[in-house]
């Protein structure tokens, strides 16, 4: 397999994968064409590369920006903007985490608070005690996976390895 092709089959491939985080295939593309390349590019050159609209291109890094798996740079003299993709996969992956956590749990953990009073109507108390037993149970789980996720993205590389290893074992 030729390198060019390669390259290409990764980034479709990370596209893919990333419409399971909830974010764009094209997002994706971006991120791992960015990750793929030893120098900095230009949005022409993404645009090149994927075959992609400026706008497209334009959304699709500042949202990368926006998770901190790119890094904008600038060079004396020239007006375009060049980026960067974090190349650390431990930073990649925390990275990830912490942004589905930010919108993922998070917003469902407040809603979970926001359902816990309900005002009883005659002839509902049987329903409002099922239903809150079942918010409590589903708010219990979401803490601790909140918590489980809070806790790797703080963790070290060597801590998730070992920690790893031994689930495996």
């Amino acid at each position: 397999m030729e390198l060019q092709e390669a390259r290409d089959r990764f980034i479709n491939s990370w596209g893919t994968l990333g419409s399971s985080w909830g974010i764009s295939k094209t997002m994706a593309q971006v991120h791992a064409l960015l990750m793929v390349s030893e120098d900095e590019l230009s949005t022409e050159d993404v645009m090149e590369a994927l075959n992609i609209s400026r706008g497209n291109a334009n959304m699709n890094l500042r949202a990368l920006i926006d998770w901190g798996l790119v890094e904008k740079k600038t060079h004396m003299g020239e007006r375009k903007e060049f980026f960067v993709g974090e190349k650390d996969m431990w930073k990649v992956a925390t990275r990830i985490t912490q942004e589905r956590r930010k919108r993922e749990l998070e917003p469902i953990l407040k809603v979970l608070e926001e359902v816990k009073e309900i005002n009883p109507k005659s002839g509902e108390k049987k329903d409002i005690q099922a239903f809150q037993k079942q918010m409590k149970k589903l708010q219990d789980f979401t803490q601790k996976a909140d918590k489980l996720l809070n806790r790797f993205t703080r963790a070290d590389e060597r801590w998730f390895t070992s920690v790893l290893m031994r689930l495996i074992k």
